[in-house]
């Protein structure tokens, strides 16, 4: 990024309010124009970091025994030298600029030495820099300091016990001075806190110097604003130097006459409020560039994200890696196995059908509960086919929002319930997937399972239906494999409950009269199992019941279940996932039907699932009887089905001839209510809401309104 500074009076209209501090008066203005006058850049650049990482490693190295003088961590040893600024071609580079290095140093030891006027000695070093650009102004100014700080605090350092060093810290005086180093304590630490000030503004010129071109243009805004302050910046922190080398060769030859004055310490502490202040106003706007910038970089990412998905390839990996975890530094996958924890790169996903599991991290502990089962059910029994797909958890967080350690725990205890892969942590999924994810896929709350068959390619955008409905039978989850099973279905007891009861199948065996019933009246349901096995025991059949509760099951519902158990009223799903389990089956049929074109006017299973979804909907009670035998099905709202068994009487005869299920199936019909108002309630999923729903009873359109539902008791 070139950082030519606009006119001067573009930049003083570019001052803030809060900034003109920096230059407010008519004779900061004037010293502005001075420094602005003597800015003569010849096109030359070189690398300016290396020479900062030595700078900085000098400053870090030369903290001395001082108490309270802290610039760098002690701990941190590490050889800047060796691993960062000795790169290809560095020492050709110090080669051309060691002369002025050593000609600025040696000006501002002549001029500090003499008690010189610090602006003009820091405009003196503005005319020896003028053919360089701003960023190199302030690091070479800076290497020049270093070399003459470094060099006082190498014989300051190494005087008790290298001869050398003791005899020109004698020349110096400067043992006397540091065996009073407690009177120096506000001086050290005022000096230490101006270069760091100095450092962090030298190294927030580079990084705007360093924003990329692609993404960011020197006529943005924010680097308009930013590039206007960068002179008074630089001239700031050069007068820094200045007045911080005048400091220290103010130590020398002084000996036992030198007296600490407490207007020397706040002047590095002025300066250093003021370095302060540049720095947090440069911050700021780079910051804004890098917002920029990563949007920019964001909207490419995604661009490509998206072509990358689309194109045809030989694996899945290029694809998986993009969606999951694209950079090579750590291992991206985790899976719990018993008490191990174990990283996973991958290479696992190669030549595999995936599955993405996409949440947020308030999923359902019932739903995954469910698709764990159904998970290891196919693990147990799975062909040779079925068991190349893996499943991976991919939590999806609002980056905006702060990451707290309850959500890190929260995130921990589902991480390690799931049996299957899942990612190391949800910072790792980019801002870009996040955004596809999004648009694409339509993620909102409820989960997804995006499914990508062996080279990559998004064969389903959501298979939790399929998965619901049949399990891993539905391998390979295609839009194909869909069809093919609903052309093998038809409706049935074992498509509405055979997954949900293990008793199920053992009731369809033995050929016995199955009735489900729901809804959440205790009264009711006491009389109507007391009545229906009256009436079964009148007509000589076995009859086996089972509560199925209410989609969204809750407290009344549960108390239900402890009800029919402890007085033995009927068989119940006792877990009541379960019972989540049983309504969910039927949500995800109708929205597998509705993605396939299908209505409840021209499909019949469709209808018959609209119906029972219209029960779940409404506030009554309702039953349905079946048998494994026939596909006939009994089905009506509570007050109907308990008034047809009082009735019993009147249709017996008829039962004993054409069979109890036909029988009550025809009274049913005959005593339909001339009235009805049906309620069917779905779940909002974007895409799958049709615009025209058809009662189940009548064939008549339904009225559409807008429900909103809180999920809390």
């Amino acid at each position: 990024m070139d950082l030519t500074i606009v006119p001067h009076k573009m930049m003083q209209h570019q001052f803030g309010r809060g900034d003109r501090h920096m230059f407010s008066s008519s004779d900061d203005q004037g010293m502005l124009k001075q420094v602005l006058a003597s800015h003569a850049p010849d096109g030359r650049e070189f690398a300016v970091k290396p020479l900062l990482y030595i700078i900085e490693d000098v400053f870090r190295r030369s903290a001395p025994g001082i108490p309270g003088f802290v610039l760098g961590s002690k701990d941190d040893q590490s050889d800047v030298l060796d691993d960062k600024a000795f790169q290809s071609g560095f020492f050709d580079m110090l080669d051309l600029l060691s002369f002025t290095i050593n000609k600025v140093s040696c000006e501002i030891s002549c001029k500090c030495s003499g008690g010189g006027d610090a602006h003009a000695t820091t405009l003196g070093i503005f005319n020896t820099l003028a053919s360089y650009s701003w960023d190199a102004k302030v690091v070479l100014a800076m290497a020049a300091f270093a070399l003459n700080y470094g060099e006082f605090w190498v014989v300051a350092q190494l005087y008790p016990t290298n001869p050398l060093a003791k005899s020109v810290a004698l020349l110096k005086q400067l043992p006397e001075i540091l065996e009073r180093a407690d009177t120096l304590k506000s001086k050290f630490e005022a000096l230490s806190n101006l270069i760091k000030a100095m450092l962090d503004v030298a190294k927030c010129i580079i990084e705007f110097k360093e924003l990329p071109a692609q993404y960011i243009t020197p006529d943005t805004p924010e680097i308009v604003a930013a590039t206007a302050h960068i002179p008074t910046a630089v001239y700031w922190t050069i007068r820094s130097i200045v007045a911080s080398a005048a400091q220290i060769m103010g130590l020398v030859g002084m000996g036992h006459e030198y007296i600490v004055s407490t207007a020397e310490a706040w002047e590095l502490s002025s300066l250093a409020h003021k370095v302060n202040s540049i720095h947090s106003h440069l911050k700021t706007q780079l910051n804004l560039c890098y917002k920029i910038i990563d949007e920019k970089i964001q909207i490419e990412t995604y661009q490509a994200l998206i072509r990358l998905i689309e194109a045809p390839h030989i694996d899945n990996m290029k694809v998986v890696r993009a969606l999951i975890y694209a950079k090579d530094d750590q291992l991206p996958l985790v899976i719990i196995e018993g008490s191990t924890r174990r990283r996973a790169s991958l290479d696992v996903l190669r030549r595999k059908n995936v599955l993405l599991l996409i949440t947020d991290l308030d999923v359902s502990l019932d739903e995954l509960m469910i698709l764990e089962q159904l998970y290891q059910e196919s693990r147990q029994h799975s062909t040779r086919t079925e068991s190349q797909y893996e499943v991976v958890w991919m939590p999806v967080m609002d980056r905006t929002a702060q990451w707290t350690e309850e959500k890190q725990q929260k995130f921990e205890y589902v991480q390690g319930t799931v049996p299957w892969y899942s990612i190391h942590h949800p910072s790792m999924v980019d801002p870009a997937v996040t955004r596809y994810i999004k648009e694409f896929w339509h993620f909102k709350k409820k989960p997804v399972l995006v499914v990508l068959d062996l080279q990559g390619k998004v064969v389903n955008t959501n298979a939790l239906h399929m998965m619901w409905i049949w399990g891993s039978a539905a391998f390979p989850f295609t839009s194909a494999r869909e069809e093919a099973l609903w052309r093998e279905e038809i409706w049935r007891l074992e498509l509405l409950a055979d997954t949900v009861d293990a008793s199920i199948p053992a009731w369809i065996t033995k050929k016995s009269l199955v009735c489900l019933y729901g809804g959440e009246d205790t009264e009711w349901i006491r009389k109507f199992t007391a009545t229906a096995q009256a009436v079964a025991r009148a007509a000589g059949i076995t009859l086996e019941m089972l509560y199925v509760g209410k989609g969204n099951p809750k407290d009344k519902v549960r108390k239900n279940i402890s009800t029919i158990i402890s007085e033995k009223l009927s068989h119940t799903l006792q877990d009541i996932r379960f019972i989540w389990f049983f309504w969910v089956r039927l949500e995800s049929m109708w929205h597998s039907k509705m993605k396939h074109g299908k209505s409840a006017e021209n499909d019949p299973i469709l209808q018959e699932i609209v119906t029972m979804l219209s029960f779940d909907g409404s506030e009554h009670c309702w039953a349905v009887f079946c048998t494994g035998a026939e596909h006939e099905m009994a089905k009506a709202k509570g007050e109907t089905i308990m008034q047809c068994f009082t009735d019993f009487d009147l249709w017996k005869k008829n039962a004993e001839n054409a069979g109890f299920l036909p029988a009550l199936i025809q009274r049913l019909k005959d005593n339909q209510p001339p009235g009805h108002c049906n309620r069917l309630i779905l779940p909002g999923i974007a895409g799958t809401i049709p615009e025209r729903v058809v009662c189940s009873e009548c064939n008549k359109p339904m009225e559409k309104f807008i429900m909103y539902r809180c999920c809390d008791e």
